[in-house]
């Protein structure tokens, strides 16, 4: 039994990769419905034997902050983490813990100078080349990691990304994500929904981040969205937006998002949910023609050798990483998290409060 439910965080992320585009699929959605019934009863039943105690958690010294979802697709986890790194480094010695999703390698790996996007996944690699001056790790076994990183660095602070559903390690805070649009609350189980989680779980959070947001959301529409979420008393709802750089950059040189109006851009990602960046570069005015890849996608040979073709090619953050030293033509476009009123200070002090 104890294999049975170790194989469940590996099955939650191969659901994550084949069902991230079924908004397009919504008949074999229903067809699958019994499926996602079985499967809403493995999470259940999960779930009890830790909230009984039969699987155990476990609690560690250093505080650790778990960012994380209950749904598969993109709710913005690592802008979230950049921007706990950036306002919390000056202040807290920080580390950063991974399980490095589809990387080409095994076991705990801490980042330096000379790790490559292939040795710890495009999003740790990503952090660790903003963040030098942090220690970021990946390890899939969360346990071994927080213990590796407690002997290594000694950080004031572990975050740990994406690590909702990996129970073995009880966090000290948890910062629950969910994007508008696509909240929890509403969503089913896998295959038929993308819950990859029980909804009542929600209830360990300390924070629920409503992401991707308007920038014009009203008072009255997050109301209506703290209803729909029905928190606990000490659960605070939060609501945050996607801000997108006014310039794309490359390895030498930069561009304007005006320049790219007279420009003939194809547009690359191989992120969960291109949505929200599609929609502003078309209410920015800028035209394109969009290659879409699965969530991690590493380029096959063929792949590349078509992108080198082509005149600019502009992608996420996250893509570029991987791509950034095999093409010329590619430019990123930043994007970090902004929150309404004073909600980041809130996330911010909820951290500063159990160190």
């Amino acid at each position: 039994m104890g294999n049975f439910f170790n194989c469940h965080e590996e099955f939650l992320y191969r659901l994550k990769i084949k069902y991230y585009n079924f908004a397009q699929m919504q008949v074999l959605r229903k067809i699958l419905f019994p499926f996602s019934l079985l499967y809403a009863l493995v999470v259940y039943f999960r779930n009890f034997l830790f909230d009984i105690g039969f699987l155990k958690s476990k609690t560690f010294e250093t505080p650790t902050v778990c960012v994380g979802n209950l749904s598969v697709g993109g709710t913005g986890k690592t802008p979230m983490i950049e921007f706990l790194v950036d306002n919390l480094k000056a202040e807290l010695k920080i580390a950063v813990l991974s399980r490095g999703y589809r990387r080409k390698s095994e076991g705990f790996i801490l980042a330096d100078t000379d790790s490559s996007v292939e040795e710890l996944g495009d999003e740790p690699y990503q952090i660790y080349s903003k963040f030098k001056d942090i220690a970021v790790a990946v390890d899939a076994n969360r346990q071994n990691g927080i213990t590796s990183l407690q002997k290594m660095v000694d950080p004031d602070l572990i975050l740990l990304d994406d690590a909702y559903q990996h129970r073995k390690v009880k966090c000290t805070s948890y910062i629950l994500l969910t994007a508008f649009g696509h909240l929890y609350s509403k969503d089913w189980y896998l295959p038929t929904g993308n819950l990859r989680d029980a909804k009542s779980q929600a209830n360990r959070a300390n924070c629920i981040v409503v992401t991707k947001c308007p920038k014009n959301l009203k008072t009255e529409a997050r109301k209506k969205i703290i209803n729909q979420l029905n928190p606990q008393t000490h659960q605070r709802v939060l609501f945050s937006y996607l801000d997108y750089h006014d310039e794309v950059f490359g390895l030498d040189k930069s561009y304007s998002l005006n320049d790219l109006k007279s420009k003939n851009i194809t547009l690359v990602t191989g992120i969960a949910n291109p949505a929200p960046l599609v929609e502003f570069l078309k209410n920015e005015g800028v035209s394109f023609k969009h290659l879409k890849f699965k969530d991690h996608h590493f380029f096959s040979e063929n792949e590349l050798k078509n992108l080198k073709e082509k005149d600019l090619i502009l992608t996420t953050e996250k893509d570029y990483v991987r791509l950034k030293n095999q093409l010329q033509n590619l430019y990123y476009l930043p994007v970090k998290h902004r929150f309404f009123d004073d909600d980041g200070e809130q996330i911010l002090k909820e951290i500063r409060n159990i160190i």
